[in-house]
């Protein structure tokens, strides 16, 4: 039995953590989940979007799978998920993209991950505004050679151990020259430790064009934290939407699973919630936890499953609910 913290969310967050958790259980996952709170709901309940004892649970346990949290606009307080991270240094943003059966898009076969390092870059949150008018405002971004070589080491590391052929760096050298090519540097660097592995680095602009394009020439991808964030939400609408891609956040001795998707507060309660994107974030929380058998069952499954319009969700051309989806999966567990 594994203990696992569990954050539920907000919105439609405990509907889809009830029918991911229903899922689990019923393939014979053995997880004992430790309930905590955060976001939206836990300010309202304890005027803190990240109480202590959350705080306390995931740094007991060193493994979480968190449903969506809503962060108020101009409320004052930081993203639960950037204090997440920086708190159990997750460096690693680990975002895969891969076609599924049934569901229409414009392209087939796409299968990439991304890796964005978490930590760093502009989302340290340091701003300020120049002059008394707040007329000139002023952010920095920090990148260092440790954070760098720890994310493209485990991109290299992750198509090793996967038999994946390529590593695609993506960067901004020709106008960020000191902090992305800081990050250029140190993936040649690392690059040539990996010769069994093909090794290309792309400016960012010119690697959101030939997503686009040519999506099937990626396989492996390592970013900086900005360009991560933008670029992983596009190979996600190249699949489906968030909706259908999960994400991890790792480090080195702590990881937190999660759906990249919002919590979608317009249809709380109306059946409509698509688990899939918190169901595949739960299955690489499986894999992280050595029980990749029962992931790959419960993946089986869910493409059974969308073979179904009737029990998929409205979002995925489906007629279905939560329920009827969570149903069918279970039923059709092997």
């Amino acid at each position: 039995m594994k203990d696992i913290v569990l954050i539920p969310g907000d919105g439609i967050g405990p509907e889809i953590t009830d029918s991911v958790t229903t899922i689990l259980e019923e393939a014979g996952a053995e997880i004992n989940w430790i309930r905590c709170s955060a976001g939206l709901k836990a300010y309202n309940e304890q005027d803190d979007p990240l109480p202590d004892e959350t705080i306390e649970a995931l740094d007991k346990y060193r493994i979480g799978l968190k449903g969506p949290l809503t962060t108020p606009v101009g409320s004052g307080f930081r993203s639960v998920n950037v204090a997440l991270r920086q708190k159990f240094q997750l460096y690693s943003n680990i975002r895969p993209a891969k076609s599924l059966p049934y569901i229409k898009t414009s392209y087939k076969d796409v299968d990439m991950v991304i890796f964005r390092e978490n930590t760093q870059g502009l989302y340290i949150g340091k701003e300020h505004w120049v002059g008394p008018e707040q007329g000139h405002a002023e952010s920095i971004a920090v990148v260092t050679r440790e954070a760098s070589e720890k994310i493209i080491r485990a991109a290299f590391k992750y198509a090793q151990d996967k038999g994946r052929k390529k590593v695609t760096l993506v960067h901004k050298a020709n106008i960020l020259k000191l902090t992305t090519g800081l990050f250029l540097e140190v993936g040649q660097d690392i690059a040539s430790e990996f010769p069994d592995i093909e090794f290309e680095d792309l400016i960012v602009d010119n690697m959101a064009m030939q997503m686009v394009m040519r999506p099937y020439r990626f396989d492996v991808i390592v970013t900086t934290n900005l360009f991560g964030d933008i670029l992983s939400d596009l190979a996600s609408g190249l699949v489906g939407g968030l909706g259908v891609t999960g994400a991890a956040n790792i480090g080195d001795d702590a990881a937190i699973f999660e759906a990249v998707h919002g919590s979608a507060p317009d249809i709380a309660g109306e059946g409509k919630a698509n688990p899939i994107a918190f169901l595949f974030a739960a299955l690489m929380m499986l894999d992280h936890i050595g029980e990749a058998e029962i992931a790959e069952r419960i993946r089986q499954a869910v493409y059974e499953t969308l073979k179904y319009e009737k029990v998929c969700t409205p979002d995925i051309g489906g007629l279905g609910t939560t329920d009827t989806f969570t149903r069918s999966v279970c039923n059709n567990l092997e």
